[in-house]
């Protein structure tokens, strides 16, 4: 049986590596070593706090010469700045440093929001502005309400550009946001009953909320309208192009009639009756449920789970009026999360879930310590040389994940699309992407950011584990891997750091370093840790979590 019971015993190594990857973007030794040994509840709640941006804005260091610098603050209407391409890649990298050195939560849902309201910033979300304002409202109900994230965004100016509801008038009605936000934001569509007709809403449903959601327009001067609870811009409403008729919905919503209204001001009222409606059924929350599962457990929800933990926390997620936390803590602290609760051992949680390529990088480069341009201090080498020329360009795209603009609406393919899930990341496509990570980082002067793999093993392994090489393979698998690795495999990647040799070919090479600390005896033991770094990386069991 499934089960939500809280885990009993205290975390070991394995189930550490567990939480930390899958709750966060930030996987370092010492985040295990402060893991271990507690239990699971109190690690869980210590990932919960609503830590403050690190970075508070983006920065545009170009033109050089005359930086248009800090342009999301401006007074300026965001139409007068150019580059506006490059102005959404440099937003995300804002976001990705924030997120890359937070060890939280909030980091990990705000992008799971991102996967259930997707704008793709290069598809039709407007201005660079926008988008800035699209990724503070996800962040700000990351920790949140599912709900009232439901309600806000609504009113995003870039949601309102990429869907179009900015057009929907009610003498010319658009009724593409009204379809997505039933099929693919809230409810989702349930299984086909007829046609026009789906087990949780009907065509006449999307007509009906594509005349409510009529008249809610963009806003182009950001400083127009100010959201009062989260203080970011929003669109506006237009009770002339608002129909202000009631709205009658179908037996999928109890004949539900949303009363219409006609001023500006109610407008909103009727909105929010009309996603008060939506949220108040049972398989709206049962859908953000089954998301979470496959975001944070595994893509196959078996009928066991369905019964013993979608269904419960659909109803904590009711009970709570859709705060999401009460939901996730319960999860990520189950026995069902470390895989507790049964002894099946073709039903593995962990290591059941490939990296996607955000997990991957932030990993790699929290794990190894690898360091990178200060965005504060190095803005054009951060924002253009690293981040958009080389995270961007040279591994988000390679690795199959154009970061903040999947290909459509639904979001990228791994969080929806059916039977492969997560194993859309890897293709022969996308597989060179990934597996050049490390490699490029240590051999190519030009990405901006640098690997010791030397000071690495100082810092974080045993020294009577880094002399031995059969104990500094097993040290960094078990550091790296989900799963210790049998003693093949440990010979395998042993390989890497006496190639011919025996076991004190490595022993004395590192000894001889550790006694002189000269440059020619690092470039000797760096060569080999270089190797072996690069081979556990590219490992399957290191694509894993």
């Amino acid at each position: 049986m499934a089960s939500l019971n809280p885990l009993s015993s205290n975390l070991d190594l394995r189930k550490a590596k567990h939480l930390l990857r899958r709750a966060t973007f930030n996987y370092t030794k010492s985040q295990l070593d402060t893991f271990v040994g507690m239990s699971a509840v109190d690690a869980v709640n210590s990932l919960t706090n609503d830590v403050a941006y690190i970075l508070q804005e983006p920065y545009d260091p170009l033109p050089e010469g005359a930086p248009d610098g800090y342009w999301t603050s401006s007074n300026a209407h965001p139409n007068t700045f150019e580059g506006q391409f490059r102005k959404r890649a440099y937003i995300t990298a804002w976001w990705w440093h924030n997120a890359y050195n937070q060890v939280s939560l909030k980091y990990k849902l705000s992008f799971f929001f991102h996967t259930c309201f997707t704008v793709a910033k290069d598809d039709g979300a407007g201005l660079s502005p926008f988008y800035f304002d699209y990724l503070r409202l996800l962040d700000f109900y990351a920790l949140g309400n599912i709900k009232e994230l439901a309600k806000k965004i609504n009113l995003d100016n870039a949601m309102l550009d990429y869907l179009d509801n900015t057009q929907n008038n009610k003498n010319n009605p658009n009724e593409n946001y009204s379809r997505e936000y039933l099929e693919l934001f809230t409810i989702l569509k349930g299984e086909q009953i007829g046609e026009g007709n789906y087990t949780n809403y009907t065509e006449e449903d999307i007509q009906e909320a594509a005349r409510v959601l009529s008249g809610f327009k963009k806003q182009w001067d950001r400083n127009g309208n100010i959201d009062p609870v989260t203080n970011l811009p929003t669109g506006y409403a237009d009770i002339n192009q608002h129909d202000t008729e009631d709205k009658t919905f179908s037996s999928a919503f109890n004949n539900q009639v949303i009363t219409g209204r006609n001023t500006a001001t109610t407008m909103h009222d009727e909105l929010d009756d009309f996603v008060e409606m939506v949220f108040a059924q049972e398989e709206t929350a049962k859908a953000y449920c089954r998301r979470l599962y496959k975001y944070f457990i595994k893509s196959n929800i078996s009928p066991e789970a369905e019964t013993d933990i979608i269904t419960p926390l659909s109803e904590i997620l009711i009970n709570n009026d859709y705060e999401i936390l009460p939901v996730v803590t319960t999860l990520l602290a189950s026995e069902h999360f470390y895989d507790e609760d049964d002894s099946d051992p073709m039903d593995n949680t962990l290591g059941a879930i490939i990296k996607s390529p955000l997990q991957l990088i932030c990993e790699v480069f929290s794990l190894f310590d690898i360091t990178y341009p200060d965005p504060e201090t190095e803005s054009l080498t951060f924002y253009r040389n690293f981040f958009h020329w080389y995270v961007s360009g040279g591994f988000f795209q390679p690795a199959g994940m154009e970061f903040f603009s999947p290909d459509s609406v639904a979001g990228y393919p791994a969080y929806y699309q059916e039977p492969g899930f997560d194993r859309n990341w890897f293709s022969s496509n996308t597989i060179i992407g990934r597996y050049t990570l490390v490699s490029s980082i240590l051999t190519r002067s030009n990405i901006n950011a640098n690997l010791d793999t030397v000071v690495f093993v100082e810092n974080n392994i045993d020294p009577n584990d880094a002399r031995d090489p059969n104990l500094l393979v097993s040290a960094l698998t078990d550091l790296m891997f989900p799963e210790s690795i049998d003693t093949d495999r440990v010979n395998y990647f042993k390989t890497f750091l006496i190639e011919d040799s025996n076991d004190y070919y490595w022993t004395g090479a590192w000894l001889q370093y550790i006694n002189t600390h000269s440059e020619n005896d690092k470039n000797t033991v760096k060569t080999r840790l270089d190797s072996l770094i690069v081979a556990l990386t590219n490992a399957a069991e290191f694509q894993l979590m």
